[in-house]
């Protein structure tokens, strides 16, 4: 019993003490934030037959299905030209400013907005990555997804530096904060006041306003508390919900592999090995023809590639308690989806579905890649790259300087040369 009351106190401390999987869920924010944006801004001159008033799906057709599935958009609020032109930008917008992780508690809100805002308009537009990210963009919102490759993280290190000041008695004021929780507040009572909320499902809207009243409470305990106390329970409930939303998410990538790889357990062209063959004959999914011929010119290559899908898909959610076999089956994995987005042009669906994989990405790998970034940045950008050593004089020393003797180190041991 006390090693089962043990075990049950290191599991509760470490839920509650800190957000987990920062990285993985920082990679998630990037990833399904640059797959929509680069689908916003592909699609901008097709925007109009996707989702405007103008397109196949008609304002009242989907008017008619919203008041049957009581989904949430806002393009339905106005059949203008200007509300959706607005809309649409608006969404771009937030995009960018989630994949750059700025005020990612507010930017998380809204880029959910704009993913439902667009999708539930035109439910027919999509090639099963748009379920995904409809998904995701929910979850996102109750994770602290902003702690690393932010530029929240960035203004946290920063205010860090200040805690002389905050000891001297100086608070620096965060105005941005406010003025942003102050607009959105305005136009939300506006909508509501309009009655934009009513008529469907209220999941949406309570969320919106439950994230609004989460961020004022969090913004005066850290303003008004006279102690500490406040500030970690708000804490504790904010890990708390982050870590059973990153729960939520591996849990929905699993429950993605294991029923898409059971169902083609069922299909007969997935049991006698031809499945893959017809997708890559298909006109529509074939942007490079003779690619296409060329993979599927062998019937054993063809038979391989359907049975492997197959069993990475069923076994995917059973690899999770062995560490080296998830990692190699999700590395094929995430190059299977990087194969379907260039040979049967799927390219949104692939990076949807590689942003999902991320989640299950080590720690370690994520950080060394966070760490190459910079370097990389460093050597492409203008000026860039290995400095020129400077000319040596004939003593030995660069630009003729002499050899400086470093004063000795406490204990009489001499110190390092500079």
């Amino acid at each position: 019993m006390n090693r089962f009351s043990l075990a049950l106190s290191r599991a509760i401390a470490r839920v509650t003490d800190a957000a987990l999987g920062p990285y993985q869920t920082a990679v998630i924010r990037i990833g399904f934030s640059l797959t929509w944006l680069l689908f916003l801004l592909r699609e901008f001159p097709h925007r109009q037959e996707l989702y405007g008033p103008d397109g196949p799906w008609s304002w009242d057709l989907a008017g008619q299905l919203v008041a049957t599935n009581g989904a949430f958009t806002p393009l339905l609020w106005s059949d203008g030209q200007l509300w959706f032109e607005a809309v649409y930008a608006l969404a771009v917008l937030w995009s960018l400013l989630l994949l750059l992780g700025w005020r990612t508690r507010t930017t998380s809100v809204l880029f959910m907005v704009g993913v439902l805002a667009l999708q539930n308009r035109s439910v027919f537009m999509g090639d099963g990555g748009d379920n995904v990210l409809h998904l995701m963009s929910v979850y996102l919102v109750f994770t602290r997804c902003g702690q690393v490759w932010s530029l929240d993280a960035r203004r946290a290190r920063r205010a860090r530096r200040t805690a002389a000041a905050r000891a001297r008695g100086e608070r620096p004021r965060d105005r941005v904060g406010p003025l942003l929780w102050g607009v959105l507040g305005l136009l939300l009572l506006l909508a509501t006041l309009a009655g934009r909320m009513d008529g469907g499902d209220l999941f949406v809207p309570v969320l919106l306003w439950t994230v609004w009243a989460a961020q004022a409470l969090w913004w005066l305990v850290g303003r008004r508390a006279r102690t500490g106390q406040p500030r970690i329970l708000l804490d504790v409930v904010a890990n708390v919900v982050h870590n059973g939303a990153l729960l939520v998410i591996m849990a929905e990538a699993c429950l993605i592999y294991a029923t898409a790889g059971w169902y083609k357990v069922q299909g007969s062209r997935w049991q006698d090995g031809t499945a893959v063959y017809y997708p890559l004959h298909l006109e529509y999914f074939s942007p490079w023809p003779a690619l296409a011929d060329l993979l599927s010119a062998s019937g054993t290559m063809v038979m391989l590639v359907t049975y492997a899908t197959v069993v990475m898909q069923v076994a995917f959610p059973f690899t999770l308690f062995n560490r080296r076999v998830k990692n190699v089956l999700l590395a094929f994995m995430i190059m299977e989806h990087a194969v379907i987005a260039v040979v049967l042009g799927l390219p949104f669906f692939s990076l949807a579905m590689i942003a999902a994989d991320t989640v299950f990405l080590p720690t370690s790998f994520l950080r060394r890649v966070g760490d190459l970034a910079p370097r990389a940045w460093e050597r492409l950008r203008p000026g860039g790259g290995p400095s020129v050593p400077k000319p040596r004089s004939p003593a030995g020393r660069p630009g003729g300087e002499r050899p400086v003797k470093a004063a000795p180190a406490a204990g009489g041991a001499p110190g390092p040369r500079t």
